[in-house]
């Protein structure tokens, strides 16, 4: 891959003298990985529009193979910090996988995944989704729809396969609730057993995003959840049909995070405020004036550089729209939000909707206390980090007051249970009395013995 890097222009005409003074960067060559999903795009238009530049940063920008190779090369130093999953900095901090503190000061997006069937699976499912008065399928679309299909499978004794990109990844945690918000369990994980197929209805296994539509279309899996433009990319080849959105599924729920080490974060403290900044004003370039900077950031994402996919298919989405079965194109304007509804700002209550979906399905194998959930999200996301980054922007005339959480606890108000699919509130301070209001999912001191439930 071409390496980007990025070179220190003369000009610092939007830096203080007195600014420049107190920023006295640690270190100003860094390299950041990502992985190849439209949702890096606060990466790449931190890069290409110059923010890290007006930093005083030289950057590199490096797609990683996979999740993994990502994180253990933020955790070994080989990469300063990346475009992450939100589980990843939470689940190395509390020893899920690879053990590591990471925090993250940045949340990169709302938004912007899918989940997509085969046309097959589409086919079974068509009869059982209501249609509207312009014949098409009413949205959004339960997996209620799918029970009667992944019943017929067990009965002809074919496990029913879909592909979710990690173990830790918001897209397992999304399509394990929308197959459980329909009556369809997805398993469940225990110390002895990390598949996560526990009496699973349906069986969920671990494929990169790139590849997801080839392993649709192969066979493999009958399904997945992945982040754009892998859905639209179903659709443009004709072999598959997203059913729903993360929209649909939770409104406005939190996505990918920027991680780095604490220890990096320690280290280098003025160099990741510079970072934040950057990031901060690449997030405003994305959503400013109703996003007419989409169709530029469709152009750079589709650079091989970066997505790599065709500008058509990263637009069906990045610009305002979605399309579902082939030719059902609907406006979903908030599909990608990537500053406004304080999309940037690292709230607890969203670490703390990862972890409760962790407990939910046994990857955290015992009941912790409420506390517990309030301090490992205090660990991890830092916005202590983030508002100072963005009262540094505020004071020099890049960003307004009004646009900041100023005066947030940390914590979001609770989200109304008309915003996610099952009907049912969340509340980030009450884990364990959201935990056990779910109806499917581990509750109070419930362990996963062997194959079974206990408690």
């Amino acid at each position: 891959m071409k390496r980007l890097i990025l070179g220190l222009v003369t000009s610092t005409a939007l830096v203080s003298p007195a600014l420049a003074e107190m920023l006295d960067l640690e270190k100003d060559e860094l390299t950041f990985g990502f992985i190849k999903l439209t949702d890096m795009a606060p990466l790449a238009v931190a890069y290409e529009q110059g923010f890290f530049d007006d930093e005083g940063l030289f950057v590199t920008l490096e797609a990683q193979a996979n999740w993994k190779v990502l994180l253990d090369g933020v955790i070994d130093g080989t990469l300063d910090g990346a475009h992450m999953l939100a589980g990843q900095p939470l689940a190395a901090t509390i020893g899920f996988g690879t053990e590591a503190h990471i925090i993250t000061p940045f949340s990169m997006d709302l938004n912007g995944n899918g989940i997509t069937v085969s046309n097959e699976v589409w086919a079974e499912m068509k009869p059982n989704i209501p249609v509207g008065d312009d014949g098409k399928p009413v949205h959004p679309i339960s997996a209620a729809a799918l029970k009667p299909v992944v019943e017929k499978y067990k009965g002809e004794g074919k496990p029913f396969n879909m592909g979710m990109v990690f173990p830790v990844s918001t897209h397992n945690y999304e399509l394990r609730y929308w197959l459980a918000a329909g009556g369809l369990h997805p398993g469940y994980y225990s110390p002895d057993n990390i598949t996560g197929q526990i009496g699973a209805d349906v069986f969920l296994s671990v494929t990169p995003p790139p590849q997801m539509p080839a392993t649709l279309e192969a066979g493999t899996i009958y399904g997945y959840c992945v982040g754009e433009p892998w859905n639209q990319q179903a659709v443009f080849k004709g072999i598959g049909v997203p059913v729903i959105t993360d929209y649909e599924l939770w409104k406005n729920n939190p996505e990918k995070v920027f991680g780095i080490t604490a220890d990096f974060a320690e280290q280098y403290p003025n160099t990741t405020l510079a970072v934040v900044k950057a990031l901060i004003r690449a997030a405003q370039w994305l959503d400013e004036n109703d996003n007419a900077n989409r169709a530029e950031a469709v152009e750079i994402l589709s650079r091989p550089d970066y997505v790599g996919a065709d500008p058509e298919v990263i637009a069906n989405s990045m610009t305002g729209t979605f399309e579902y079965e082939k030719g059902d194109k609907r406006d979903v304007p908030d599909f990608n939000v990537f500053f406004r509804y304080n999309a940037t700002y690292p709230y607890y209550s969203d670490a703390v909707w990862y972890l409760t979906q962790m407990r939910r399905w046994g990857q955290i194998a015992e009941a912790k206390p409420d506390s517990w959930y309030d301090e490992v999200a205090k660990s991890v996301y830092k916005p202590d980090i983030y508002l100072k980054a963005a009262r540094l922007l505020v004071d020099e005339g890049l960003a307004n007051e009004a646009d900041f959480d100023w005066s947030s606890d940390g914590y979001k108000a609770p989200t109304p249970a008309g915003d996610i699919i099952d009907g049912i509130a969340y509340d980030g301070k009450s884990p364990n009395a959201y935990l056990d209001s779910l109806p499917i999912g581990l509750k109070a001191d419930q362990k996963v013995i062997g194959n079974e439930v206990q408690g």
